[in-house]
């Protein structure tokens, strides 16, 4: 690779949260520092602006001629797995140009280590203001996105084990902001009646956004209730030097002599890619695993659980869907679109419940609540959104309805 000049892009999913913008942007930012040799661009999948295609001429203006693309995501549910491949690939068709996709952050010792300095920052916040409590007197609650992806959904109870069995808490439960169960107020109060005196909320995002202001909100209620609990936010990741570092790290692997295992190269299922003037290009899954590293009947380790790949219980349906994305109709709309605030939604007061994506005649087995939730949601596609297998769970978002 000495004649190709190499360039880094930074895939983030986008949010009509100008806060949660801004935090990217400056963790991108950020990222040169540990890259020194390489220019980096970001862009988004949705929403916001700049959008992934534009981070991507960016660099070729800059004469990359070599792209490693990351994911901006903690771990692979559909975005990583349908939408920002397929973008990728269509860009990568389209200019010819050598385009690699890495794997997201996953569970990682340093992600690990993040995760407990935050959760620590929380603990000893809570002992100087409301006395030392030993951790084993103290709950535990992890809560993660939440995806229609069982295996995405896996990995947050397994960092939440990770956090309760090395820290040493008495107790540690996971839930979830949306589209899976228990959403946070179940989770909480399922807590509240384990009788642990304080609970530490930590919300295992990497920026914040609607859904940051939805686990606080839904915290401060919940301690509103049980005023006998210290109810304890923890911040969420953010810029943490671990996270940073694992990030560069999901750059230079690309780099290695054995190509990384991805959803950009899978070899289980067909993609659709959608060049501007051409017909749609249809790649078999079998044509896509010439190229693949994975030769052997073996899976590679991130392949494993995909609920597209093979047979996860509850998800038969979805094994072999076709990869394809799924935003072009939010693509770049702005961080400041209307609907984008609770003060132009009719379910919320202060903080998005995420009641709004119940009344939607149209909406879909993933959520983006005042992200997509109001006069944006009209939008028309020639694909179907494969339905939830529990979104009618009373602990799900069906717990956020207002009796």
């Amino acid at each position: 690779m000495a004649d190709k000049k190499i360039g880094v892009m930074i895939c983030g999913h986008g949010s009509r949260s100008q806060a949660a913008v801004d935090q990217f942007s400056i963790l991108a930012e950020k990222l040169p520092a540990l890259l020194p040799d390489w220019p980096v661009e970001y862009g988004y999948l949705e929403f916001a602006n700049p959008v992934i295609r534009d981070g991507l001429d960016r660099l070729r203006a800059q004469g990359c001629t070599k792209i490693l693309a990351v994911p901006g995501m903690l771990f692979a549910a559909m975005h990583s797995k349908n939408d920002i491949p397929t973008v990728l690939n269509t860009y990568a068709a389209k200019h010819d140009i050598d385009l690699s996709y890495g794997r997201e952050l996953g569970v990682d010792p340093k992600m690990v280590r993040a995760a407990g300095g935050r959760v620590q920052a929380a603990v000893d916040a809570a002992n100087a203001e409301h006395g030392e409590l030993p951790l084993h007197e103290t709950a535990l609650v992890v809560i993660g996105r939440g995806a229609s992806d069982p295996d995405a959904n896996s990995n947050v109870s397994k960092i939440a084990r990770m956090l309760w069995e090395g820290m040493g808490f008495g107790w540690a439960e996971v839930g979830y902001s949306g589209v899976t169960f228990p959403l946070v107020e179940p989770c909480l109060d399922h807590v509240a009646k384990l009788g642990y005196k304080r609970v530490i909320v930590f919300p295992y995002f990497l920026f914040t956004g609607i859904l940051i202001d939805r686990i606080y909100g839904f915290t401060d209620k919940c301690a509103e209730k049980y005023p006998e609990i210290d109810f304890v936010k923890a911040e969420y990741l953010n810029d943490h030097e671990f996270v940073l570092e694992t990030f560069a790290e999901r750059v230079l692997e690309q780099m290695g002599a054995v190509p990384i295992p991805n959803c950009g190269t899978c070899r289980y299922r067909t993609q659709v890619l959608e060049v501007d003037g051409a017909a749609p290009h249809i790649i078999t899954a079998e044509e896509r695993a010439g190229d693949h590293v994975a030769e052997s009947n073996m899976p590679p380790p991130t392949c494993v659980l995909c609920k597209y790949r093979t047979q996860v219980i509850g998800f038969e349906s979805e094994v072999g869907s076709v990869q394809e994305s799924h935003h072009h109709h939010v693509e770049g709309q702005g961080a400041s679109a209307p609907g984008a605030t609770v003060e132009t939604c009719n379910f919320c007061t202060t903080w998005c419940t995420g009641e709004c994506r119940l009344h939607l005649g149209d909406h879909h087995h993933h959520e983006h609540s005042h992200d997509q939730a109001h006069d944006s949601h009209h939008h028309h596609h020639d694909h179907v959104h494969p339905e939830y297998p529990h979104a009618k769970h009373p602990l799900g978002p069906e717990s956020a309805r207002r009796k």
